[in-house]
């Protein structure tokens, strides 16, 4: 490699065909000014300002949304399922924990795959067909009969959802300049807190009713639970079907060397935003913004190699870079962080709507009595336990839910909307992680507080706050997309949320073996993680000139063929 300081004819003719111009963030190596664009010549950033915010942004802040609760109808959507469909399914506890983690441990076994095609082969090209495959699955799932096949079929519908999940974010962030990125991506976030809190009602709408549908073919009766799951992957249908007229991201286009579908791109989100003609777009060419003209090695592959070999080695190039010394500290911090936040928001969700109705039956049966949450939940399952063991009592089926799950169900997502709003109005003058820390302490410090509560209702609302610590994926997720140049954008993104998918699994299955048992260490076990990670977050330090155009940054000519 030949670093240019004050020698510039280090390099012969021959070698300077071989030379790229990269930023070097900080670095001491030259005093070279940006180059001098020719008239009618902006970086991408620049041209993407000119396009303006308008109904094209609206719309694509409303899909990316849409893809977003789509995701999480589809993992969450199954802690309703499972009280109403144990007559039917037979399900142990264990097996109630390993479906409600199943979903998450497809996402996980796949975000890595996905992200490295996202960076590769474009963002559009993985989100719109996962989301189409996702919900052709999830119809197949709705006819289950048995535990495994309901297992396999949910975990695969995890593996296609997962190419949406973290991909979004990047295509998301590549329509907006650096001063609407963040609020763009609360603004999905707000359209996902709306679908969220959908969830419940839809739940309620469909679960609680009492039509029957036998299909003796297939040995099985049509009930509203399965017609719930089928609902839950709606989105997933109608997004992948939208993104047929919602172009690819013009600024991965132009990564790859394509600049002409670049530039017609934004024309046509200059003509869909200000109303004027194509023809009056005022740029001619588009070049790259300086922190993403440093692309990756590529490396020579033989036509006769495995596929299987080529594939892995290219992935590995991908993601090495997220752990050389330049982002090896942050990609970690983000990766913990994450995990913590999915292993509560998550695993102590997947338990919330059993945890609910136990408490709503118990005020029910004992309106005037005062108990712990955790007391509430040992009867529950010592009740439970006394069916299992003695044949001679009659197992009652749990078809219906009560009334008062959906509803504080309804106003934990109805605080979730609110939350994105809030955040999303404030998050670039107070800072991310400011609003990451206070959004994690104040939720942790709620869980712990809420076992030592003897009002059951004054505890479910502190199980409530507890829950809204998944404000916090979202800003996480904000940072992560600034973090980071182009060409690790999507990969970074869907590496810190494949580590959250796998807090999910873990907090679903922990939890699950915890809360029958010992309840009180579920709680302050996830109150303290959250507080450890709202720490955390101060320890992320990025560049805070990633991505604009300033005379005092230096560049220097970097071989990239690895001589």
């Amino acid at each position: 490699m030949c670093e240019f300081k004050d020698k510039p004819e280090c390099v012969g003719g021959a070698e300077k065909s071989k030379l790229n111009v990269a930023t070097i963030e900080g670095g001491n190596n030259g005093t070279f000014a940006p180059k001098e664009l020719n008239k009618g010549t902006e970086y991408y950033e620049s041209a993407l300002g000119v396009t303006t915010f308008g109904k094209f942004n609206y719309l694509l802040i409303l899909i990316c949304g849409l893809i977003l609760a789509n995701v999480l109808l589809e993992t969450l959507g199954i802690s309703f399922v499972l009280p109403v469909s144990q007559c039917d399914l037979n399900l142990t506890v264990q097996e109630r924990g390993i479906m409600s983690a199943i979903g998450f441990a497809g996402i996980i076994s796949s975000s890595h795959l996905w992200g490295f095609l996202a960076d590769t082969t474009g963002r559009r090209n993985i989100i719109r067909p996962t989301l189409l495959i996702g919900f052709f699955i999830t119809v197949l799932s709705s006819f289950s009969t048995n535990f495994w096949t309901l297992v396999i079929l949910r975990y695969l519908n995890g593996f296609c959802i997962s190419g949406g999940s973290a991909t979004v974010y990047a295509y998301l962030g590549e329509f907006h300049t650096q001063k609407n990125r963040s609020r763009a991506i609360m603004g999905s976030a707000f359209i996902f807190g709306v679908g969220a809190m959908l969830m419940p009602a839809i739940a309620w709408l469909f679960i609680n009713q009492e039509w029957r549908l036998a299909l003796p073919f297939l040995g099985l009766t049509y009930k509203p639970w399965r017609l719930f799951m089928v609902v839950c992957g709606v989105p997933g249908l109608l997004c992948g079907l939208s993104l047929f007229k919602i172009p690819e991201s013009p600024k991965f286009l132009l990564s790859q060397g394509q600049e002409e579908k670049c530039l017609d791109i934004l024309k046509n989100i200059y003509h869909i935003n200000t109303g004027k003609p194509k023809e009056e777009f005022p740029i001619s060419h588009v070049t790259e913004d300086l922190d993403t003209s440093n692309r990756p090695r590529t490396h020579e592959t033989n036509a006769n190699s495995n596929a299987l070999v080529v594939l892995l080695r290219s992935m590995w190039t991908q993601t090495q870079p997220l752990f050389n010394r330049e982002y090896a500290r942050t990609t970690i911090l983000i990766c913990t962080i994450q995990f913590f936040i999915f292993c509560t928001s998550n695993g102590m969700y997947m338990w919330f709507p059993s945890i609910l109705n136990s408490v709503a039956e118990f005020m029910s049966e004992y309106p005037n009595n005062s108990t712990f949450i955790c007391d509430v939940v040992y009867a529950k399952q010592k009740a439970t336990l006394a069916i299992e063991l003695d044949e001679s009592i009659e197992q009652v089926c749990t078809e219906k839910l009560e009334i008062s799950t959906y509803q504080h169900s309804l106003i934990l997502e109805v605080l979730y909307a609110v939350g994105f709003a809030l955040i999303g109005g404030i998050i670039n003058s107070v800072g991310k992680r400011l609003i990451l820390f206070i959004c994690l302490a104040a939720c942790g410090v709620c869980g712990v507080v809420a076992i030592f509560v003897s009002q059951p209702m004054v505890a479910i609302y502190l199980y409530v706050i507890l829950l809204l610590c998944g404000l916090g994926i979202n800003v996480l997720s904000a940072a992560t997309v600034e973090l980071y140049p182009t060409r690790l954008r999507a990969m970074a993104v869907c590496i810190s949320l494949m580590m959250g998918r796998l807090g999910s699994v873990v907090g679903a299955n922990v939890v699950g073996a915890l809360i029958t048992n010992h309840c009180e260490t579920a709680f302050i076990t996830s109150g303290v993680s959250l507080v450890i990670a709202g720490f955390m977050g101060f320890l992320i330090v990025g560049n805070k000139n990633k991505g604009q155009i300033s005379p005092e940054r230096r560049v220097s000519l970097i071989s990239m063929t690895g001589n």
